[in-house]
């Protein structure tokens, strides 16, 4: 990849170009059932195209491991083997892990550029950590060992594959690396931005994704008797009062075309789908509940917070032919993939 020699006179300018979304953005763990959300603290972009650039650099990231507390140097292509590794399947088609990759490098450049421009003390001068909760989730090739098990080699060979394909480019919009969202599985469509951060971002919008109606555990139920659901929502929302109807304690107000729950009411309180998402660890916001005596059964679609690129659907396009080029188009509508 480039150098780009002029690239520390740019990034005090970009950091005021890049501010803050609310935190969830980017994933966690890459089991096939597992909720990909990329954490991240960042936003939209600023119209100023002029200190806009794609500044990619083939120096090692630096990532802070929070078991030892170590900063650790990682090679570019490394770490993004290992991004891919523990955020998407193994399994899945090469032009979807083709994908993932570029979602994975665009993610750690825009973060990287973030850090050099204004550090977060907790990461002791590293570009990010692998703490899931977090950031983009990261496996040394150890812990992929460890994780792919007796089809190691056949795994971590197919990944790097895919990975050199697309190390040299990143996903761009106005030059700037974007803000590259993923979740597993949509509710048919993806969602924007606007309704799930409450910031609209130009590239995160709704887009079809209705493949992902056959994806395995699309549909899924939880149920909570009365005593577990009124702990969850004390728990978690202060000042409700629950009745005696439960079919009262959680009522859903308004949805989204993609199907996301967007407002509704705990216990009398005013709260969004993704707070009772998170008070009751659902599997997505897009859910509706019913109450069978003393219990109440919340139906689930999909997996994952619905914006950006559908990992399954992603997979589902590149099953049916398309290539990662065509993926990134779908899920990231008028961005571009820049050659660094």
């Amino acid at each position: 990849m480039k150098k780009y020699p002029a690239a520390a006179l740019l990034l005090t300018a970009a950091a005021a170009l890049i501010p803050v979304l609310p935190a969830c953005i980017y994933g966690k763990g890459a089991m096939p059932d597992d909720t990909v959300q990329i954490t991240t603290n960042e936003v939209g972009l600023s119209a100023d195209k002029a200190a806009h650039k794609a500044i990619c650099s083939d120096q090692p990231y630096k990532v802070l491991d929070i078991e030892s507390g170590k900063v650790l140097e990682v090679s570019v292509r490394d770490y993004v083997i290992g991004a891919v590794c523990a955020e998407m399947p193994a399994s899945f088609h090469e032009e979807a892990l083709k994908a993932q990759a570029a979602a994975a490098h665009t993610y750690a450049e825009r973060q990287r550029l973030r850090e050099k421009a204004s550090p977060t003390p907790e990461l002791k001068g590293a570009d990010f950590s692998n703490d899931t909760a977090v950031y983009q989730g990261f496996f040394t090739k150890e812990q992929a060992r460890e994780r792919f098990g007796g089809k190691f080699e056949e795994s971590y060979s197919k990944i790097s594959a895919a990975v050199d394909e697309v190390l040299p480019y990143i996903i761009t919009y106005d030059d700037a690396p974007i803000i590259a969202a993923f979740h597993s599985m949509s509710a048919g469509y993806t969602e924007s931005a606007e309704n799930i951060w409450g910031t609209h971002v130009d590239y995160l919008v709704e887009v079809d994704s209705r493949s992902d109606l056959t994806a395995p555990k699309f549909r899924e139920e939880k149920k909570l008797s009365r005593d577990e659901l009124k702990n969850a929502i004390e728990s978690a929302f202060e000042d409700i009062s629950l009745g005696d109807d439960m079919s009262e304690w959680i009522q859903i107000k308004t949805t989204s075309d993609a199907g996301t729950v967007l407002s509704a009411e705990a216990g009398g309180k005013s709260v969004t789908g993704n707070d009772i998402r998170n008070a009751l660890s659902l599997r997505s916001a897009s859910f509706d509940v019913r109450i069978e005596g003393d219990t109440a059964i919340f139906t689930t679609k999909g997996y994952g917070h619905g914006v950006g690129m559908s990992q399954y659907g992603a997979n589902a396009m590149a099953e049916e032919g398309k290539s990662w080029r065509d993926i990134i188009a779908h899920y990231y509508p008028d961005c571009t993939i820049a050659e660094c």
